[in-house]
C-alpha cells in the first residue's frame, strides 16, 4: 500500500504534487474516514495556491457527504483549538507549516483538535489507495460550505485564559513579533496587547510569497529580526513559522534562542505552575542534551521520543507529562491543547519572565551553554545506510540513541543525523562546549553523510 502521510500531514509542491485532482481524491478519503454527516472545520495559512487547494479539498469533502465549515486564514493551533472548543467532529488544515513558499500540505485533525494518529492515517491511506471512497445518491450531499467566524476570537480567549494576565501586565513588556508574513500576524499581536505589552511588529503584513524571509525561523533567517530586536531594545522578541505553531525567541540582548532552550525553561515554569502535574517532560531526540543537564537536578524526568509533535503528544497521553517540545520551537502545553502552539508558547514565556523578575537574557543565561551548528544535505541514499555509517564511525564515542536517526551523546558534545520527514534532506545537528569541537564534528559528519 502506498504512503501519503509524513511526519506532519501530507506535503508536496503546489500544483505538482498537490494538484486539484489529488487533493479532491484525498479529501474524499478523509471524508469517508469521518463518515457522512460529520461536521468538519477547515482553515489555511497564507500560501500562494492555498485557495486552490482549499476549494479542491472542500469539493472532495462535500462529495463524501460531510458538512463543511470554513474558518478562513488562521494559525494551525487556532483551527485545532476551535475544532475542540466549538464541537466539530474533525478538521482539515491546508498548510505546509515551515516549508518554503512553493510547498503546501494538508493536516487532518481528530475531534479533540490533535492530528490523527498513525493508525488512523493508515486507514485514510487504505481508503485512498484501495478506492473505498464514499458513494451515495446525490440527495445525500450538502450543497454549500458554511462560514465559521469564531475561530480567531475563540483561540485568543483560550490562550489568555491560561496565563496570569495581571502579572504579565504589571511588567509592561516591550515585545517584537515577527509573523513571517503569515497567519501568526493575525493573533500574536492581539495576545501581546491584551497582556499589556508595547508591541512592535515585523513581517506582519500578510503576503503569500513570504517576501521577507523563509517561513522556517532559524539562525540564518532571523538575522534581521534579531538585529531589530536589539536595536529597539525590547524585553523579548518572537518569530513564528508559516502556520504559527512554532515560536523561536530572541532575548533582550538580541540573541536567537533555539526551541529546546526555550522549551527547557518553559518546562521548568510549567512544572512550578502546576505542581499537581507529573514531574516529567517529553522531547524529541533532536533536542539538546542540555534538557537533561538542566531539568534532572530540578527533579524533572526527561523522556525522549521520535521527532514529530504527534509522537510527543502520544507519549504525554500514554505516560503523563507536564509539557512536551521540539528543538524547532514547537511547545506542547497539555493544559491548553495536545499540539504545539506558537501563540500559547509566547504567552507562557511572557508569564515565566514576569514571574522570574529578571531580563530574558539573564533567564536564558541560566541554561548550560553549548555551541550549535545545524545544517542539511540533500538525501541521495537510503537513510539506514547513512545511519549505519554514522554508527560505525561514532558509536564507541558516547551513548547511542537510535529511535529516530542516530544520536550520539558524549561528555561535552552531542550530535544527531536524521532524515527529514518533511523535506528530501538529511539534517545534521551538532552541539559542543567549544566552538572548535562543534565545527570539527560538523565537518566530519558532513563527510560521512555525503
Amino acid at each position: 500500500m502506498g504512503k501519503l502521510f509524513g511526519t506532519a500531514g501530507v506535503r508536496g509542491l503546489t500544483n505538482k504534487d498537490l494538484t486539484p485532482e489529488f487533493v479532491s481524491k484525498f479529501a474524499r478519503a478523509v471524508g469517508t474516514f469521518f463518515g457522512s454527516g460529520s461536521t468538519i472545520l477547515t482553515g489555511r495559512d497564507v500560501r500562494a495556491g492555498g485557495d486552490m487547494v482549499l476549494r479542491a479539498l472542500h469539493s472532495g469533502l462535500l462529495s463524501s457527504g460531510v458538512k463543511v465549515f470554513d474558518g478562513g486564514m488562521a494559525p494551525t493551533p487556532a483551527v485545532q483549538y476551535a475544532v475542540r472548543e466549538l464541537g466539530y467532529d474533525g478538521g482539515v488544515i491546508v498548510t505546509a507549516s515551515h516549508n518554503p513558499a512553493e510547498f503546501n500540505g494538508i493536516k487532518v485533525l481528530s475531534r479533540d483538535g490533535s492530528e490523527i494518529y498513525r493508525d488512523k492515517e493508515e486507514i485514510v491511506e487504505q481508503i485512498f489507495f484501495e478506492g473505498k471512497l464514499f458513494t451515495e445518491d446525490w440527495r445525500g450531499l450538502t450543497n454549500d460550505v458554511k462560514r465559521e467566524d469564531r475561530v480567531l476570537d475563540t483561540y485568543v480567549r483560550g490562550v489568555l485564559n491560561k496565563v496570569d494576565i495581571e502579572r504579565v501586565r504589571s511588567r509592561n513588556f516591550r515585545v517584537l513579533i515577527d509573523g513571517a508574513n503569515s497567519v501568526g500576524s493575525l493573533t500574536s499581536p492581539i495576545i501581546a496587547r491584551e497582556l499589556g505589552c508595547k508591541v512592535y511588529t515585523l513581517n506582519c503584513n500578510i503576503d503569500p510569497t513570504f517576501p521577507a524571509r523563509e517561513p522556517e525561523p532559524g539562525f540564518d533567517t532571523l538575522v534581521e529580526t534579531a538585529a531589530a530586536a536589539k536595536a529597539i531594545g525590547v524585553d523579548l522578541a518572537v518569530a513564528h513559522d508559516g502556520d504559527a505553531d512554532r515560536a523561536i525567541f530572541m532575548d533582550s540582548k538580541g540573541r536567537i534562542q533555539w526551541g529546546d532552550r526555550s522549551g527547557t525553561l518553559l518546562s521548568k515554569w510549567v512544572v512550578r505552575k502546576h505542581p499537581e502535574s507529573p514531574k516529567r517532560v517529553v522531547t524529541a531526540v533532536s533536542s539538546s542534551i542540555l534538557v537533561e543537564e538542566f531539568l534532572r537536578p530540578e527533579g524533572i524526568e526527561v523522556e525522549w521520543t521520535k521527532v514529530g509533535i504527534i509522537n510527543i503528544a502520544h507519549a504525554i497521553r500514554s505516560h503523563g507529562a507536564a509539557a512536551g517540545f521540539e528543538e524547532n520551537g514547537g511547545f506542547l502545553y497539555p493544559k491548553h491543547q495536545f499540539d504545539k502552539d506558537g501563540g500559547m508558547t509566547f504567552a507562557l514565556m511572557l508569564e515565566a519572565l514576569a514571574n522570574e523578575k529578571i531580563s530574558s537574557a539573564d533567564l536564558f543565561d541560566s541554561l548550560p551553554q553549548y555551541y550549535t551548528i545545524k545544517t542539511k544535505v540533500p538525501a541521495r541514499g537510503e537513510p539506514n545506510d547513512i545511519y549505519e555509517r554514522v554508527k560505525r564511525s561514532y558509536s564507541y564515542r558516547g551513548r547511542l540513541i537510535d529511535i529516530d536517526g542516530v544520536k550520539v551523546v558524549g561528555n561535552d558534545y552531542w550530535f544527531l543525523v536524521r532524515r527529514s520527514g518533511t523535506e528530501p534532506v538529511v539534517r545534521i545537528q551538532v552541539e559542543a562546549k567549544s566552538k572548535e569541537q562543534a565545527e570539527t564534528l560538523a565537518k566530519e559528519l558532513m563527510g560521512v553523510v555525503k
